[in-house]
């Protein structure tokens, strides 16, 4: 390892307080970064540093957004305990997936929910009915100055969801919030600043478990545990930031820099990928 790595220590930092603010762990941000800087690197490399980053990210930043009072705690476990088998099924997958693939699918999943979340934030308000049915959940959360969150969701459609989002976050490291986030906002309907909090929440759980595996499997030992450890060491902090500035932004500000975020990062994967 060269001294020019603890410049990881900035690059968490960044990426932590970033995903925080956007709910979405940072992953996204950093999987592509990793891809830059360690070319000659697997998948499996990348996305075992960046879950393990993730997973330390996230709960940094829950822990921040649980003293705010903003994680709607029945979703994000519900959420969780459904992403299970896809997080662990994700993370033993990646092996099997080479370097030009890995870069190009990725870079177009990227791209792809970047065009949904512009397209969602650029739409004009419409009223639209109530969420009714079974396995509906109401709930209330304090907003800030004595105000309050109300909203409802469908607890199920958000499980049947996160099955899927579980085998992204472990395959491609990102933790999922990337995916997570505009599902909650723009499909569940929960106010941008819960869902970014209880997102966050998830991928704790989400990013935990797809580490685990690769803890197991050895894939995070030696040089590669010393940069997730530097990552991590300005990440964690980075969160904690990210939390507080989150509160100073509008949901639609939030939206925009996390689809801005997308399509650079997204664009440069694809071009790595095909030039």
């Amino acid at each position: 390892m060269s001294w020019l790595e603890l410049l990881l220590i900035p690059l968490g930092f960044a990426v932590g307080a970033y995903g925080t603010i956007v709910g979405a762990g940072g992953g996204f941000v950093l999987v592509p970064i990793l891809l830059i800087i360690y070319t000659d690197e697997d998948p499996v490399t990348i996305t075992s540093i960046s879950l393990i980053v993730v997973f330390l990210n996230a709960l940094s930043g829950s822990a921040a957004y649980a003293r705010l009072r903003r994680i709607d705690y029945l979703a994000g476990g519900a959420f969780a305990v459904a992403a299970l088998p896809g997080a662990i099924g994700g993370a033993l997958f990646v092996h099997r997936v080479p370097r030009d693939v890995f870069d190009a699918i990725f870079g177009a999943l990227l791209l792809a929910v970047a065009a949904y979340t512009i397209w969602s934030v650029g739409r004009p308000a419409i009223m639209r009915p109530p969420v009714r049915g079974r396995f509906v959940v109401n709930r209330e959360m304090p907003a800030d100055e004595g105000g309050v969150f109300r909203y409802s969701y469908n607890l199920l459609h958000g499980a049947l969801f996160s099955v899927g989002i579980g085998f992204i976050s472990s395959l491609f490291g990102i933790g999922g919030g990337v995916i997570l986030v505009p599902a909650m906002i723009n499909v569940l309907r929960f106010p941008v600043h819960i869902a970014t909090a209880t997102s966050q929440f998830a991928l704790m759980f989400m990013s935990g478990e797809g580490s685990a595996v690769h803890l197991v499997n050895g894939d995070l030992a030696g040089e590669n545990a010393v940069r997730a450890l530097l990552i991590s060491a300005g990440a964690i902090p980075g969160a904690q930031i990210g939390a507080r500035i989150a509160q100073r932004f509008g949901g639609t500000a939030i939206a925009r820099l996390l689809a801005v975020a997308l399509v650079v990062v997204g664009a440069r994967l694809l071009y790595g990928a095909f030039a």
